[in-house]
């Protein structure tokens, strides 16, 4: 994206995301949920963030619906409205991420490029992304928000998975089956994995 600003300059800080790290004894990064409606990205998230809180470790979730209340209600649904408001909240995690928080994120974010955007604006590890796959039929029969029916009735234009694309990662560090696993299993894995690549209890 082009810079319009002129006459700007970064201001470093004194304390570094390594400092704030030590600090909460548990890397910062950035959990990076996707996949269809109803995939259960959210539902995920919620009880990961959970179990890692009991755990004392400081966490934040981006949920893409929350977001479009706020910072991104001026986007709609279009191609270039996805992409701009996954930039975005790529910027938002990335600022997350430096404050040594363990922050993820919950959205389609359908588009493989828009993704590796995100992951290019952090350093090597601090993306995480986590492909939250679910068969499209199990999706439309969970259909919480009552979304596929409106758009299989053309109420609703370029919807994922049914006018609108989907670009599954092809080289996501975790692949969640939400059709298969229960939500226990599931978190268990993310866990798992946070616990194997030297996220958590860094002090050790």
């Amino acid at each position: 994206m082009e810079q319009k600003a002129t006459n700007i300059y970064w201001h470093e800080g004194d304390i570094k995301k390594a400092d704030r790290e030590r600090q909460n004894n548990h890397r910062g990064a950035c959990l990076w949920f996707t996949g269809l409606s109803g995939s259960g990205k959210s539902t995920l998230s919620v009880a990961v963030q959970n179990k890692l809180f009991e755990r004392g470790v400081k966490t934040y979730i981006l949920d893409g619906d929350n977001v479009r209340h706020g910072l991104n209600k001026d986007l709609g649904f279009s191609p270039e409205d996805r992409t701009e408001n996954i930039r975005r909240i790529g910027e938002v995690a990335g600022l997350f991420v430096d404050a040594g928080v363990l922050v993820m994120t919950a959205f389609i974010s359908p588009y493989r490029e828009d993704r590796n955007k995100v992951r290019a604006l952090m350093n090597d590890g601090d993306f995480v992304e986590v492909f939250v796959d679910c068969d499209l039929a199990v999706c439309e029969e969970r259909d919480p928000k009552g979304l596929y029916k409106k758009a299989r009735a053309g109420e609703i234009p370029q919807f994922t998975g049914i006018s609108a694309p989907y670009e599954a990662p092809e080289n996501a560090e975790m692949v969640i089956n939400t059709s298969s696993a229960s939500l226990d299993e599931c978190v268990d894995q993310v866990i798992a994995h946070l616990e194997s690549k030297g996220f958590l209890n860094i002090n050790k």
